[in-house]
């Protein structure tokens, strides 16, 4: 028996059955990546435990992460990604589904053999040029960290550095 399954539903129901390959739909593109090894999952944990409100900041960001979650964007592809770490300043809804809020901040951990993936085309370039304010990429083992900021130029770091991010959160990366 065979039914029809749009792009979406194929990388929900992969996602569902544990499949070793994590799926997005870039720009009219079906891209994958092994699942993380645990140099990747180390580092995403340790930054997503360091994320916190800066305390006193205008904009009172409630800093909301969610690690490895489906996001639609509003590209005319309607491109599925799915960032290591994706930051909100408001609780996200529940959902089995894509997400269809933006984050305010992404941050993704370079995996080896990937690296593409992250530092290429679709990766900050895309996120700001559909609303992300910030990208944050790390390679876990050189200790550099790229800080994309829309309509600035990219800022080159050095791990561990605390960055506090225009949304009125900080995060340690490193």
């Amino acid at each position: 028996m065979s039914f029809p399954l749009n792009l979406a539903d194929l990388i929900v129901q992969t996602d569902a059955a544990r499949a070793p390959v994590r799926l997005e739909y870039v720009r009219g593109h079906m891209k994958w990546e092994a699942s993380p090894a645990s140099r990747h999952q180390k580092a995403l944990q340790r930054i997503e435990r360091s994320l916190r409100p800066i305390p006193g900041h205008p904009d009172g960001c409630g800093g909301f992460a969610l690690a490895d979650t489906l996001i639609r964007f509003p590209d005319r592809d309607c491109s599925l990604k799915r960032p290591d770490l994706a930051i909100f300043c408001a609780e996200p809804p529940d959902s089995d589904e894509a997400l269809d809020v933006i984050p305010v901040a992404v941050i993704e951990i370079l995996s080896l053999g990937y690296e593409e993936k992250d530092l290429g085309a679709d990766g900050a370039p895309f996120y700001l040029a559909y609303g992300v304010q910030e990208v944050l990429i790390f390679d876990p083992r050189t200790g550099v960290v790229y800080h994309d900021v829309a309509g600035q130029p990219r800022h080159t770091l050095t791990a561990p550095v605390t960055v506090d991010l225009a949304c009125g959160c900080h995060v340690v990366v490193g």
